[in-house]
């Protein structure tokens, strides 16, 4: 770039969305970082997904769509653009760097020590650009003891407490089956970048956003567990009893299993009187909020015996018009074709270059004046570096060169 000459800045996207105008330089792999950077990109962000030569891992895990767009990458990395840089060169390195400087929001899921052995840790980028909004996750806290422990999802559920939950509620200890952890500190380090920019623009400077994944878990799970240690007595028990009776489950039918939750005293009211039990209202055990909490495996054994003698469309019916929250229990291949969600339109078709049409889910946020939206399909490897290297002043020549393999070494 000529001596002098303005960093190029990035414009609102015409489909705008509440974060159109972001720059966000995105350097996660695999789930939780690119959950967090679909979100933005989904919210308007310019998202630059800078990957190594050999690609975000996730590109090769399962079917392929076209090359290196399996489903994982597919579902975790719309609206980004791909470029391709080796850091471990020095010319990737100068080129990240002036990708930076034009960004609003650099994000890495690497551990701390790795950051700073490729020159991209927190002081480093901030000394050059105060203005950057600088996320990352990882593990731990950055500043224990466990600040470069390797950690992935099921690493932290068990370690969180949530896998042995299962065995609690009459089971066995297991992992929830799905990247629980990564997913759900995702959606948290894109909530903590949108929290950060906000602030930015009330003090005009960037700031650090760190999320570990195991004490973010923690806090999760002991949100309704920490019961008596909320006071000081944890001897007393940790654990909201109702989310561990065996009859918290969806409960068989005569012919299927209908799922249901009934909380405030007046609902339970209605319910009792749909299983044609009104009298159970004012038994002293199911009168009040406390007295089912401490009769949980008795009230819920009861709900659970009376479901089994009539079908599920007749309870459904009933629940309905007793205005007791319910539901169907859907399995995956029901929510592919459940008609709510196909006359909702929440899934989404966008067509690829090589003729394969992706089907995803849509956007569920709702914005009534700045609307997300699905403008990019997820990338091919590197399919925007030359595009975005020139936004970021790099000349044709100097594109080439990072495009080209890197010399062999001499003895």
């Amino acid at each position: 770039m000529r001596a002098g000459a303005q960093e190029p800045q990035p414009q609102p996207h015409p489909s705008g969305g509440p974060l159109a105008g972001v720059r966000v330089v995105d350097l996660t792999v695999n789930v939780l970082g690119p959950m967090a950077t679909q979100i933005l990109g989904d919210l308007g962000a310019d998202v630059v997904k800078v990957e190594p030569p050999e690609g975000d891992p996730m590109r090769t895990l399962g079917p392929q769509g076209a090359p290196g767009l399996s489903p994982h990458f597919v579902g975790l990395n719309r609206n980004k653009r791909s470029v391709v840089l080796d850091l471990k060169r020095p010319a990737a390195h100068a080129a990240l760097l002036r990708l930076v400087r034009a960004a609003d929001v650099f994000v890495h899921n690497m551990r701390p020590a790795a950051a700073a052995r490729l020159r991209i840790d927190y002081p480093t980028l901030a000394a050059a650009h105060p203005r950057l909004v600088y996320a990352w996750a990882s593990g731990y806290r950055q500043d224990g003891p466990r600040a470069d422990r390797p950690a992935l999802d099921d690493v932290i559920q068990g370690e969180s407490g949530l896998a042995a939950l299962h065995a609690r509620a009459g089971g066995e200890p297991r992992f929830v089956p799905m990247a629980f952890a990564d997913k759900y500190c995702g959606v948290v380090l894109a909530s903590a970048v949108g929290m950060a920019l906000f602030q930015r623009e009330r003090s005009g400077r960037g700031q650090e956003v760190h999320v570990p994944m195991f004490e973010t878990l923690v806090a999760f799970n002991l949100a309704d567990h920490l019961w008596h240690g909320a006071f000081g007595a944890p001897e007393r028990g940790l654990g909201y009893p109702r989310m561990f009776t065996p009859h918290r489950r969806p409960l068989p039918t005569a012919d299927g299993f209908v799922c249901l939750l009934v909380h405030t005293d007046a609902q339970w009211r209605r319910m009792f009187a749909a299983l044609e039990r009104p009298a159970l209202a004012d038994d002293p055990r199911f009168a009040t909020l406390a007295a089912r909490t401490e009769h949980i495996d008795a009230l819920y054994a009861l709900v659970a015996e009376a479901m089994r003698r009539r079908p599920t469309a007749e309870w459904r019916q009933r629940l309905d018009a007793a205005d007791v929250p319910n539901g169907p229990l859907l399995d995956l291949d029901d929510l592919w074709h459940d008609p709510y969600l196909r006359e909702a339109g929440f899934f989404q078709r966008q067509p690829l270059p090589s003729g394969v049409t992706l089907e995803t889910p849509g956007i569920p946020l709702h914005f009534s004046a700045t609307p997300g939206t699905l403008r990019r399909p997820p990338p091919l490897l590197g399919e925007h570096s030359a595009e975005v290297l020139a936004e970021a002043g790099l000349d044709a020549t100097e594109i080439a060169a990072l495009a080209a393999p890197p010399a062999e070494a001499k003895d």
